[in-house]
């Protein structure tokens, strides 16, 4: 069965709600101060705030991770691959220059800290088929949601059609020959259109 994956553009990133048999996952959030223009997308989509089970960041950057402390306050679960966990507060001093975002710092004590490999597992509980995997090209802890429908969600991946200008980046070819061995056939970005393979 096809699963269900919408997009959620409320200010400059393309955030993305998994909807599984048994919970539903956020993958990214934008900037701190975009709470309420959230509220508005899912509003459009039919959805509330109590329909998200749990949230990841493909990337601790700010405008991936930046109302991720609003909506833990509100009851919905934070995943931290192991890879992340010392990037988690990377945008802290960002958002401390700017209070007028009133950005909420994520509190990764209350936190499920996943394994790579148990994300297989961890997503089948929400009724989802994937798998979570390292994606390190664009940053350290960047991470990506590989769905057995070929949809793949990458956030800041390097788009494919652009690998031949990194020939000087086995990182970046790494992370998609990951990918392709996975058979995608729909690459959902944070920033680029989507692609169909």
């Amino acid at each position: 069965m096809e699963l269900m994956v919408t997009r959620l553009r409320y200010g400059n990133t393309n955030t993305f709600l998994i909807r599984g048999t048994f919970g539903n996952l956020l993958v990214d959030t934008d900037y701190a101060g975009t709470l309420q223009a959230f509220y508005k997308a899912l509003k459009s989509e039919g959805l509330k705030v109590k329909d998200i089970t749990y949230v990841i960041a493909t990337h601790y950057h700010p405008d991936h991770c930046g109302i991720i402390g609003d909506l833990t306050e509100q009851g919905i679960k934070l995943v931290i691959l192991d890879t992340q966990v010392q990037s988690v507060h990377f945008s802290d001093a960002i958002f401390d220059r700017e209070p007028r975002l009133e950005y909420k710092k994520i509190d990764e004590c209350k936190a499920e800290i996943l394994h790579f490999g148990d994300s297989r597992g961890f997503l089948r509980e929400l009724g989802i088929d994937g798998e979570i995997i390292p994606t390190p090209s664009h940053s350290a802890d960047s991470v990506s949601v590989i769905l057995d429908d070929g949809t793949c969600i990458v956030g800041d991946l390097e788009p494919y059609e652009y690998l031949d200008a990194y020939e000087d980046n086995p990182t970046l070819k790494g992370d998609w020959d990951n990918i392709l061995k996975r058979d995608p056939k729909r690459i959902l970005y944070a920033h680029a259109n989507e692609k169909e393979l």
